[in-house]
């Protein structure tokens, strides 16, 4: 007879084909809609939300929104929900949800890159926490009308730890599939954003993403393809988020590579890319190339830049603007100031090799950095649905 766990995998991949091959009754779920054109996704913070409120957002140019971000608590292993994150997130999916059709799924996601990593890692190490922790997720989500659950553990660091996640994830979309008969509801969605590459071959420990889990019990994931470069290393410049690198592995382009390589499904995949840039102060303004010698992090907080204000820096200091071609990147730079970002033409790049590669889409950190035209979020949408590779 298999063992509890080794049933999870089955029941992970068969509650997929449940949803796709029975129609609804009154004994089964409602069926989930395919997205057949593609993810479009973006993160919407709600630390933005007086001053970038989901009104704002153009959900014409997206098929998903992921609220950011609710966090675990530590003790109790369930979410962490105060009063101020309820009417946040009522306020995000009555206002989303009530946009001119069709209208994004809206997920939850659930840590950051603030979060509490010893939380999940605990959480995920116990039956009964997996338990308590799906519970709360679900209840959650069902309580403020989110289409979907999206998990942001950054990072799991052992190899234990990412075995425990490929059970958590096993766990969380048999619950899933549980709760969506017995309340005759779609099946809630299920997504994770992880580490740009398939491992942290950086790391001495070096722990793999479960493959399988994810690629049995996700709906789609998503590498962060950015932060290659910041304000923890100022002796040189850097492009944040280059899709090729020669001289390293370093890169968007390897990083969806070792996720193809790992098994996951291409059209599981979904691409990240940065609406903000990384800044430097350089030591020689005269030598201002990537990899020029830096003193310190440039304008911005704390080396940081949104899109917008890249660009306002652009037109306040008459910055020259470069494309580097070899990496698929751009950076800008006036006086001492360096600043390594996407931008139009990187952009619509990035989102053709996504295409060639047959991802199953893209998705940006974070809405609310973007111009007031979104050029970002235009040019990767029109390039999606324009571009056939």
């Amino acid at each position: 007879m298999a063992s509890r766990n080794s049933l999870f995998p089955f029941l992970c991949t068969i509650s997929t084909i449940f949803l796709l091959l029975t129609p609804t009754n009154s004994d089964s779920p409602p069926q989930a809609p395919l997205y057949n054109t593609g993810i479009k996704a973006g993160y919407w913070q709600s630390s933005m939300a007086e001053s970038f409120p989901p009104s704002s957002i153009q959900t014409s140019l997206f098929t998903h929104i992921l609220y950011a971000f609710v966090e675990i608590d530590p003790q109790s292993y369930e979410l962490a929900i105060s009063r101020s994150d309820q009417n946040l997130m009522t306020n995000f999916t009555s206002t989303l949800h009530s946009k001119s059709p069709p209208s994004p799924k809206l997920f939850l996601s659930i840590g950051g890159g603030g979060s509490n990593a010893s939380a999940f890692a605990n959480m995920s190490s116990n039956p009964t926490t997996r338990t308590k922790f799906i519970a709360s997720t679900i209840k959650s989500a069902r309580d403020h009308n989110f289409d979907g659950l999206d998990l942001d553990w950054e990072f799991p660091q052992t190899p234990g730890d990412m075995s425990n996640l490929g059970v958590l994830l096993q766990e969380w979309r048999a619950s899933l599939l549980t709760e969506s008969i017995a309340t005759n509801r779609t099946m809630l969605q299920l997504s994770a954003a992880v580490y740009f590459a398939s491992s942290f071959f950086l790391s001495p420990a070096g722990p793999s993403y479960p493959a399988d889990a994810i690629n049995q019990c996700l709906d789609f994931v998503s590498p962060m393809c950015f932060d290659y470069r910041g304000s923890w290393d100022t002796s040189a410049t850097g492009e944040p988020a280059v899709l090729f690198d020669k001289e390293s592995n370093v890169s968007t382009g390897y990083g969806i590579g070792s996720w193809i390589g790992s098994g996951v499904a291409r059209a599981k995949i979904v691409m990240g890319m940065p609406m903000y840039g990384r800044t430097w102060r350089l030591k020689d303004p005269k030598v201002n190339g990537v990899g020029a010698p830096a003193v310190g992090v440039g304008p911005g907080s704390e080396g940081t830049m949104s899109y917008v204000d890249v660009l306002g820096f652009i037109s306040r200091e008459g910055a020259t603007v470069v494309f580097d071609n070899k990496t698929v990147s751009d950076y800008s730079f006036a006086g001492r100031s360096w600043i390594g970002y996407d931008g139009v033409e990187t952009v619509s790049e990035k989102v053709r090799f996504a295409k060639e590669q047959k991802l199953g889409g893209y998705f940006f950190w974070a809405l609310g950095y973007d111009d007031g035209n979104s050029s970002l979020s235009i040019t990767a949408s029109t390039t999606w649905d324009s571009f056939h590779g």
